[in-house]
This record gives C-alpha cells, sequence and structure tokens, in this order.
C-alpha cells in the first residue's frame, strides 16, 4: 500500500505470496485496572493488522510511565499486553520505554497477508452490503463511567467488547472473498465509514435502527455524557453526512462516537453475503448487517 491512499496499516510486498502488514498504537488509560488497559490497548493495536486481512506475527510494546507508577503496575500493563498478543498467535519481542507524567502503552505489530487477499478501504463497490462485527458506545460508556453516569455491568459489557481480537472475524470475512474492510475506532463509525465511502468513490446507506448499541449507550446520551471525540466528529464530517426524518438524537450521536478496539466494518458483495452470515452464524460470531452501498458520487445517508 503506498501513501496516495491512506489505509488501516502499511503493507509491504516481499515475494508473490507474502506481504509484511505494520501498524502502532497506543494511548493513555482508558480503565482502571492495569492489566485489563495492557490488554485493550493491545487488542486496539492488533486490530488495524486485521482490518488488512492480516495474521500478527510480531509486537513491540511502546510505552511510557510516571516514576511513580508502582513497579507491579507497569508489570500488569505489559502482562496484559503479552496475553493479548500470545492470544493473537503473535510473541512481544521487547520494546521501549520512556518516563513521562501520564501512563501511555500500546505496541508496534508486524503481521502477514497475501498480497492478493488484502482487505482495502477503497475496496468498496456499488452493491455491496454493509456489517459490523461489535456493538458501538465504547467512548460513550467510558466517559460516562468518568461522570458517574453508568452503571457496572455497562463498563463491564464495554470492556468485555474491547478485550475481543476481531482475529477470526476476519478469518470469516476472508472466507468470504471479502475486499472492503476497515476498523472502527476513533473517528466512529461514521468517519470510518466516509473514509471507505470516500476513497471507493461510492454513496452508503446506513440503516440507524440496524446498528447495534452497546448496554447503556443509549442511556449515558440520553444522560447528556458527550465526548469530545464524537464532536469533533461530527463537525468533520458536516456535509457528507446526511439524515432521514425520525432518527433520535441518541442514535445520531452514538454514530459519531469514538470507539476503543471497535469491530470490523465490512462489505461484501451481495451474492456472497447470505455465505458469510452463515460461517459466522456457524461459529457463534457477531455480525450484524447495518447497510448497503450503491453508486457515487461518495455520500452517506442514515435512515
Amino acid at each position: 500500500m503506498g501513501l496516495g491512499v491512506a489505509d488501516d496499516a502499511a503493507v509491504y510486498r516481499i515475494n508473490a505470496a507474502t506481504a509484511v502488514v505494520a501498524t502502532l498504537d497506543f494511548f493513555a488509560p482508558v480503565v482502571d485496572d492495569p492489566h485489563t488497559y495492557g490488554a485493550i490497548a493491545a487488542a486496539n493495536a492488533l486490530s488495524d493488522v486485521y482490518a488488512m486481512g492480516g495474521e500478527v506475527v510480531l509486537a513491540l510494546n511502546i510505552a511510557a510511565f510516571p516514576e511513580s507508577l508502582p513497579v507491579a503496575a507497569q508489570t500488569a500493563i505489559l502482562r496484559g499486553g503479552a496475553e493479548k498478543v500470545a492470544e493473537a498467535g503473535g510473541v512481544v519481542a521487547g520494546g521501549h520505554t520512556i518516563w513521562d507524567d501520564e501512563p501511555k502503552y500500546g505496541l508496534s505489530v508486524l503481521g502477514l497477508v497475501h498480497p492478493k487477499r488484502v482487505f482495502t478501504k477503497a475496496g468498496l463497490r456499488a452493491g455491496d452490503v454493509l456489517y459490523l462485527t461489535k456493538p458501538i458506545g465504547t467512548g460513550t460508556i467510558l466517559s460516562g463511567a468518568r461522570q458517574g453516569k453508568t452503571r457496572p455491568e455497562w463498563v463491564a459489557g464495554a470492556t468485555e467488547s474491547m478485550l475481543r481480537l476481531n482475529r477470526h472475524a476476519m478469518h470469516l470475512a476472508r472466507e468470504a472473498r471479502v475486499r472492503a474492510a476497515t476498523d472502527v475506532t476513533g473517528f466512529g463509525l461514521l468517519g470510518h465509514l466516509w473514509e471507505m465511502a470516500e476513497r471507493s468513490s461510492v454513496a452508503v446507506e446506513v440503516i440507524a435502527g440496524a446498528v447495534p448499541l452497546l448496554d447503556g449507550a443509549r442511556l449515558c446520551l440520553a444522560a447528556g455524557v458527550e465526548t469530545g471525540g464524537g464532536v469533533r466528529n461530527r463537525d468533520w464530517l458536516r456535509g457528507n453526512v446526511t439524515f432521514g426524518a425520525g432518527i433520535d438524537a441518541e442514535v445520531s450521536a452514538a454514530l459519531f462516537d469514538p470507539q476503543t478496539s471497535g469491530g470490523l466494518l465490512l462489505g461484501v458483495p451481495a451474492a456472497r453475503a447470505a455465505m458469510m452470515e452463515a460461517a459466522f452464524a456457524r461459529d457463534g460470531v457477531a455480525l450484524w448487517q447495518i447497510g448497503k452501498a450503491g453508486k457515487g458520487p461518495a455520500a452517506i445517508r442514515v435512515v
């Protein structure tokens, strides 16, 4: 992949059968438990390899810790990340740490993919059916937790979602010969969908009622919880997204909500959609049909 059309990760072809996928990601804590934080940060970083259709091979730690942070907490963060990489079939082989006032952790990740089986944001075509593999709402729920406006079970549900790897969902998408994919993270569902629509020169229709929300996300939004990322995403997409009548404010806000370790957003030709749905159902992997792509120019309409 060149720099002309940015994607979720860099891809460098070694030969006719092998290409390297390279990415990195890190951020400040999103949960209080150090081990869980490390695992979520790792899952989030690994996801870009899956969004390109690749398998994780190797990862390097990127860490910034306050000198006052107990060694046990530092160790727990690194252990959480290493265990998640091992779950992905890869290995952590070192990394780099600096002192900083605020903890930050993540990974530089290398994966492998066949050059002819790479998923791209620009692979969406008119007629493709759109699918999502995880509910949205992590940004709202995590912000609500900081404001004391959540319930423990909502945070637990969001945490479980963030910890879940996109690995097997990628396997099933690859089985269905998906060509268009991205993962849903900081730009929210509509932001990442716009990247696909713009780079593929297609118009996209999203069915608002079909988009899955994490338990508690709607109630947090109704209670006035707002994220800075959600506001920035809405401003960025102004003019490129239109909403039909009757879509309530909470659902609209959720579609702009920034996600941490979100699901895969997949576009599959209509002729293979039923096959992919059957494969996900067979293996017990969550999948929601949320819309479709049509002829351009690039735009998103939510109905």
